[in-house]
């Protein structure tokens, strides 16, 4: 079921500039019983890319009833689409615009099943990533960078793609952001001037305490995930997968993919 402004439609106004720019955000979430999971934190992140880009967010309450409509009959996940609504031709945001709302129900992808006992195949990826800190953190529209690092490769036992910036320092998966432990540490890439900053990735500091971990944001170069204790990456599609070959070579495992993938599902709405 796809929903446009509250009706159900599969159409959008030729005229979108979220179809001429890429103007608007987006988010996807697992839904359970006709309800969203880690709606508090999908929202909050929604509202806050909303915010950076001066969109108008919908109305709390609004979104989340949408969210319940799709979210039936096979639809595991549910999708929210944000724009800027149509506008006349050019750059030039119009003002006092009101957002198309776009909120869909998908099934779940075959990814997203449970992981194998053997982890996730994942391989670097060769495209760089801009750096742009207006844009870096947001789930906004225009992924052209992401979609042309999927297109590097097409070996379907290969789940996943590691992006590095244009100074080549590391920045997450191509749909995924990346993690690793090092000597006690929960390490994730620094996404203030590229990337994205995901609610999973978000839940999964907030619970490292719990776990007696401490978390370092930096700046790192590819070498530092080849001396992990484990690599990982997630989303709040696939929560926690280990990666257990990296472009041939093998990733070892300690068990943390296991314990953080629990820690990331403890908090509910």
């Amino acid at each position: 079921m796809i929903l446009v402004n509250g009706q159900a439609s599969d159409r959008v106004d030729a005229l979108d500039r979220g179809l001429a720019y890429g103007d608007g955000v987006f988010r996807t979430l697992r839904t359970a019983a006709r309800a969203p999971l880690w709606w508090s934190d999908h929202y909050t992140k929604l509202a806050a890319d909303c915010a950076a880009l001066a969109l108008d967010c919908p109305d709390e309450a609004v979104l989340r009833g949408e969210v319940g409509r799709v979210a039936g009959e096979g639809a595991a996940l549910a999708k929210i689409i944000l724009t800027r609504g149509t506008g006349t031709r050019g750059y030039a945001p119009p003002t006092g615009q009101t957002a198309t709302r776009i909120v869909m129900g998908l099934p779940s992808p075959l990814h997203a099943h449970p992981e194998p006992a053997d982890g996730i195949t994942a391989r670097w990826c060769t495209l760089r990533l801009a750096q742009q800190p207006l844009l870096a953190g947001i789930k906004h529209l225009n992924r052209l960078e992401n979609v042309l690092a999927r297109a590097e490769c097409n070996d379907p036992a290969i789940l996943e793609g590691i992006l590095c910036d244009t100074d080549g320092m590391l920045i997450g998966g191509v749909m995924s952001n990346l993690l690793w432990i090092a000597r006690g540490i929960l390490h994730t890439p620094d996404v203030s001037a590229s990337g994205v900053a995901g609610v999973a990735r978000t839940r999964l500091l907030r619970a490292a305490p719990r776990l007696g971990l401490d978390t370092r944001i930096d700046r790192f170069p590819p070498a530092a995930i080849l001396a992990a204790e484990e690599v990982m990456i997630c989303n709040s599609v696939l929560g926690v997968r280990r990666i257990a070959h990296l472009d041939g070579a093998c990733c070892p495992s300690a068990g943390w993919s296991a314990r953080l993938n629990a820690a990331l599902h403890e908090e509910t709405d």
